[in-house]
């Protein structure tokens, strides 16, 4: 009875341990895919800006303006997925 006792505790334990690793490790996915949200939402919200500033100064057709926006929404993604990953 007493090694009983041993073993199930030495499971238990064994068993709490490798749950706080898998916990802490999707904490930091969580926290990652969160900052590469952030970084998405503020990319986007700039480049919204950029192209307003750029239809509003007549430099350049609203293609022109539309590609360079289009640009800076995907360096924003690119930034977001080297966070993630």
């Amino acid at each position: 009875m007493l090694q009983f006792k041993a073993i199930f505790t030495a499971t238990v334990a064994t068993m709490f341990l490798a749950s706080l690793t898998g916990t802490s490790w999707a904490t930091d996915q969580g926290q990652q895919r969160r900052a590469g949200r952030d970084v998405k939402q503020e990319t986007r919200q700039d480049s919204r800006q950029t192209k307003q500033a750029c239809r509003a100064g007549d430099e350049q057709s609203n293609s022109a303006c539309r590609v360079d926006k289009r640009n800076a929404n995907q360096e924003g993604r690119k930034t977001a997925r080297d966070m993630k990953y």
